[in-house]
């Protein structure tokens, strides 16, 4: 791994290595951003937490998520810290998110918090790894290397249950999965920055891949890429 993480740098550059993960919720994306930036060294933002951020600000200011000014008021205050909360990972923030990451003035006061972390990750990283929903399409569209993981709903609805089982919640299977679709809808047409893939992004369907499998598949994409030049 050692002389890929230095055939990288030699091809994009010290300080300058993107890698965008997009995909809908439960595909895999966040881990295997999190395996990249560990086995690269790299910095890695799950862009999808800022959103949740913003929308627990909102909540616990009394406000409603589908309150615009509310959330831009929630973004523009927004800290590094409040990234780190454990409650982000629970289903009203996601449900805030999805919410108010519609909202093209809410988008806007977070998009240069990305780029930045993007142009110099923290920490004196080599490199970054962002995972969102358009992070090859919007937010890094030069990024050298963009995935777009996915896997079928209820593959993706299965993987949240497990989640949340494991964490101590009782879940409705159904309810997961019905919100899984409408985040789909609602994610994929909405009228700015819809999810989908980047034009140059590679593709990979997670429904029958262990985590592991998608990590291995897609370093032999980035040796590729670096033997290939």
């Amino acid at each position: 791994m050692i002389w890929v993480r230095a055939s990288v740098r030699r091809l994009w550059g010290d300080g300058g290595v993107i890698i965008a993960i997009d995909g809908p919720a439960g595909s895999g994306k966040g881990t295997l951003a999190q395996a990249l930036g560990d086995r690269f060294g790299y910095a890695v933002l799950d862009t999808g937490l800022i959103y949740r951020a913003v929308g627990m600000k909102v909540l616990r200011d009394g406000a409603n998520p589908s309150d615009v000014e509310a959330a831009v008021n929630a973004a523009r205050h927004l800290r590094p810290d409040d990234v780190l909360d454990p409650n982000l990972r629970n289903e009203d923030a996601a449900a805030a998110a999805s919410l108010i990451s519609a909202f093209p003035s809410v988008r806007a006061e977070l998009l240069e918090f990305q780029r930045e972390f993007a142009r110099h990750p923290p920490g004196n990283s080599a490199g970054a790894v962002l995972d969102g929903r358009d992070i090859g399409t919007n937010i890094c569209p030069n990024a050298p290397v963009k995935f777009f993981i996915t896997a079928r709903p209820e593959v993706r609805a299965d993987r949240r249950v497990q989640e949340l089982r494991g964490w101590g919640h009782v879940v409705d299977a159904d309810a997961v999965l019905a919100d899984i679709k409408l985040r789909d809808e609602r994610d994929i047409y909405r009228s700015v920055a819809p999810l989908r893939p980047a034009d140059d992004a590679v593709i990979l369907d997670t429904s029958n891949m262990t985590a592991e499998e998608v990590l291995t598949w897609a370093l032999d994409y980035i040796k590729n890429r670096v033997r290939s030049g």
